[in-house]
């Protein structure tokens, strides 16, 4: 049984630990799906972020490609008012003047074919007045016109109405001759410019290769071809071109303005009489320069049609360089440019990238998309280049001009390694738990089957003792029988100590079968007791009195002292059980005692009546106290075992003094020997 049991423990064990490695590489996979998890969730952010900016610039290009070319002057005249020579035209003011932002673009322009530069904000003060906020916006016009002469009419060397195209070629004789001075500066900003392309390439490189997706925002590629040809009356195409143009109204009706080449500064530092006396001939409305429009239009010949054909491309990214480039968040600054033909006229139009727009934009898409427990950072406009260990994602923005940066960030980088930290923690508790629990079950089952062996043992035992026990007096009965029956005995002395041992040797059958039915009920459940009230010494007195002659016969001397009790009810057959078992276990083991006299003593206390039987044998040592009331022991192996018995009297005792809500307990006896002491309690009563 112990092979099985051992081969069986060593299964469960090997089980175990099976599962607890099977266990523990699970938390390793949830914990790499944790953080795949989450990098998955940057990843979804950032591809939201994406679409957001991509769906807002795809909006603003749009509208803007959307937009008549006649908003890129300071007057237009409306398609459906043009009417014949002989009446007044509408002359409105652009949609464009009075600012220069306008969402993602910045200082809308106009260059002709033969390189003069408009925005529709020239000579806003001349026009509108001198206002704080004209006179601030005409400054601001002033250094755009510079930026774009100095830096973008360069790079637009080569350019054909059909397609804007950046090259590297020489610049134009005429557009050198008409801005040499900006041209070598260009061209000495070169190197410079080149220094500043590498150095943002070299940051981007090293973001990107980390964790991280590459995001394009292709708004202007993605529309494909987008040249508009758009069909358009001719008269009122006359009329644009008129109002803006030398020979409209604004050549008669306004007086000499400074000169294209005068800086924004320089008219500014101008007294305020000086800008008075300029403004003062502009004071007409609109409507009056209107009527004199009329007069100085050119004349629509016969064979010309009643409508004239746009041709309005799609605008196209230019990235430049110059003194301002350093500043961008790109590799330089960033215009776009769209080209605009009617007949043989043609001219480019375009703005500049409001690229504070952009950022702001980002940002706001980005905290809206936030998720709890992210944050990110532009690092091209907080300085945020570097080596950074904390960053979780890198969305590199991929626009049809540029590149920019975008950093996701766990606001508690820690959180990930505490969840996968708790969960090992909690793993580690349970498989504890689990080794403790089979540990336990283990430990259970190899006392449990200890115990059954010590039980069958104990059977064993006690069928081997009980056929000791029931083959002596048997015998002792079949031998005086037979003496008797052949009338072998013919002293009457002899007949009446062969009857008396006959009775004692029944009595002591009586007593084992009894004791052996008892201890089968109590088992079963269906041990009865009858509580009547009675003389509890009276009945103790005459177990007493028929124990006497087997004591004596084993050379015991009983002795009682009897406390005053009065009536209390008890069973009797149990009470006579306990004296009788507790007198036999006397005389058993005190049989080597020097004082062979047994003391049966009742006293009461408040709560118990008190039965106690004293002997001067050897003594129970203290650590059998207790086991010598289970039912089966005996000390000693049954082989080498001197005293007779079944182990099953002491254990009665106890379930007989359990039933009167008592208890038993052993005191050592002075000088030598035992005193089993039977307490007797709540079923006691008083009458």
């Amino acid at each position: 049984m112990y092979t099985r049991l051992i081969i069986l423990s060593l299964i469960i064990i090997l089980a175990i630990c099976g599962l607890s490695v099977l266990g523990y590489h699970a938390v390793e996979k949830w914990a790499e799906g944790l953080e795949g998890a989450r990098l998955g969730e940057f990843a979804e952010v950032a591809e939201q972020i994406r679409q957001d900016v991509k769906r807002k610039l795809d909006e603003f290009i749009k509208a803007e490609e959307k937009r008549p070319y006649t908003d890129y002057n300071y007057y237009y005249v409306p398609d459906n008012v043009a009417l014949s020579q002989e009446q007044q035209v509408t002359v409105l003011r652009s949609p464009l003047v009075g600012s220069l932002y306008n969402s993602f673009a910045y200082g809308n322009f106009q260059i002709e074919s033969n390189g003069t530069l408009n925005t529709p904000n020239d000579e806003i003060v001349e026009r509108e007045g001198p206002s704080e906020e004209n006179k601030k916006l005409y400054a601001q016009v002033g250094l755009n016109r510079t930026n774009i002469e100095r830096n973008l009419l360069p790079v637009l060397k080569g350019v054909t109405p059909a397609s804007l195209k950046v090259t590297t070629s020489p610049k134009p004789s005429e557009f050198r001759s008409l801005y040499k001075n900006v041209l070598d500066t260009y061209e000495e900003e070169q190197a410079a410019e080149g220094n500043v392309q590498k150095k943002q390439e070299t940051k981007v490189k090293g973001l990107t290769s980390g964790q991280g997706k590459v995001f394009p925002i292709e708004s202007l590629l993605a529309q494909g071809q987008r040249t508009r040809i758009i069909k358009q009356q001719r008269q009122a195409f006359v009329d644009n071109t008129a109002a803006n143009e030398g020979g409209g109204i604004l050549q008669r009706r306004v007086a000499p303005s400074r000169p294209r080449q005068q800086s924004a500064q320089t008219y500014l530092d101008q007294g305020e009489e000086s800008r008075q006396a300029e403004y003062q001939p502009q004071a007409n409305d609109l409507a009056q320069m209107a009527e004199q429009y009329v007069s100085v239009q050119p004349p629509v010949g016969p064979d010309q049609s009643d409508t004239v054909q746009v041709k309005v491309g799609g605008f196209e990214p230019v990235v430049t360089g110059g003194a301002n480039a350093e500043e961008s968040i790109f590799s330089g600054q960033v215009f776009l440019v769209r080209n605009v033909e009617i007949e043989d006229k043609t001219f480019l139009q375009g703005f500049q990238l409001n690229e504070q727009k952009l950022i702001d934009e980002v940002k706001e898409s980005a905290v809206r998309l936030m998720r709890e427990g992210m944050s990110f950072e532009l690092p091209q406009t907080e300085n945020g280049w570097g080596e950074d260990t904390d960053i979780a994602y890198t969305a590199v923005l991929v626009f049809d001009f540029g590149e920019l940066i975008l950093h996701l960030r766990e606001i508690n980088p820690a959180w990930i390694s505490e969840q996968i930290s708790q969960l090992q923690n909690v793993y580690f508790g349970i498989i504890s738990v689990v080794f403790l629990a089979v540990t336990l079950a283990l430990g259970s089952l190899w006392l449990s089957a200890r115990a059954q062996l010590k039980l069958a043992q104990k059977k064993d035992d006690f069928i081997s003792a009980v056929s000791h026990e029931l083959r002596t007096p048997l015998t002792s009965i079949r031998m005086y029988s037979e003496m008797l029956e052949k009338n072998w005995v013919k002293s009457e002395d002899k007949l009446a100590e062969y009857y008396g041992s006959m009775r004692q040797e029944s009595e002591r059958l009586s007593r084992l079968i009894e004791n052996v039915l008892d201890f089968s009920r109590i088992q079963k459940g269906r041990k009865k007791y009858t509580f009547s009230l009675g003389d509890i010494n009276g009945c103790i007195a005459g177990v007493v009195e028929m124990m006497t002659p087997y004591a004596a016969q084993n050379g015991f001397s009983i002795k009682t002292e009897f406390g005053k009790l009065g009536q209390r009810a008890f069973d009797r057959d149990a009470v006579t059980q306990i004296v009788v078992n507790l007198l036999d276990n006397a005389i058993k083991y005190a049989r080597n005692a020097k004082d062979r006299t047994i003391t049966v003593r009742t006293k009461s206390d408040s709560q118990f009546i008190l039965l106690e039987v004293e002997d001067h044998g050897p003594g129970v040592p203290h650590r059998l106290k207790y086991k010598v009331f289970e039912e089966f022991y005996r000390t000693g192996s049954e082989a080498t075992r001197e005293t007779t018995g079944t182990g099953l009297g002491l254990a009665l005792v106890k379930k007989f003094a359990q039933a009167h809500n008592g208890f038993v307990e052993i005191i050592t006896a002075k000088p030598s020997g035992a005193i089993f002491r039977v307490a007797l309690g709540a079923q006691m009563q008083n009458v």
